[in-house]
């Protein structure tokens, strides 16, 4: 079964290899503070599916405040990024970490300001979606 927005339903049955920058497109607008490209590797869309994305943001790039309904995990690929919680400090992350933000919580992430940052983040599918976006990161505040 095709889902109308070009994905799968569900994710792949059976072995599939998506070939390193394969599909890199921009990511949709209003998510960020500039341009993001994105690498959609998982796409289901049924209930509890797994999705998962290889995101690359260019220095100082940050997403909007947003939660994720089942989570949400980040693996630093590469470069300097920032993360930070609501309510919580900005925190830097660098190649090999990894962010988990619980259910519901409210977050941001990206790019420290003189550094890109890449990522692979993977999420579940809850009603039909996987993110809420909200309004712009306050960039002067998250950096106090």
């Amino acid at each position: 079964m095709s889902d109308p927005r070009g994905g799968q339903a569900a994710s792949p049955r059976v072995m599939t290899i998506r070939r390193a920058g394969d599909g890199i497109a921009p990511a949709p607008g209003g998510i960020a503070s500039g341009p993001i490209l994105v690498q959609t590797l998982l796409s289901g869309r049924g209930e509890g599916a797994m999705t998962a994305m290889r995101a690359f943001v260019g220095p100082g790039v940050v997403t909007h405040w947003h939660s994720h309904p089942r989570g949400q995990l980040l693996y630093v690929l590469d470069g300097v990024g920032l993360v930070q919680r609501e309510g919580g400090a900005v925190t830097e992350i660098r190649a090999g970490d990894s962010v988990w933000f619980a259910p519901g919580e409210r977050h941001w992430h990206g790019a420290a300001p003189s550094c890109p940052f890449g990522y692979l983040s993977v999420q579940q599918v809850k009603d039909e979606s996987i993110v809420h976006w909200m309004e712009p990161v306050d960039t002067g505040a998250a950096a106090s």
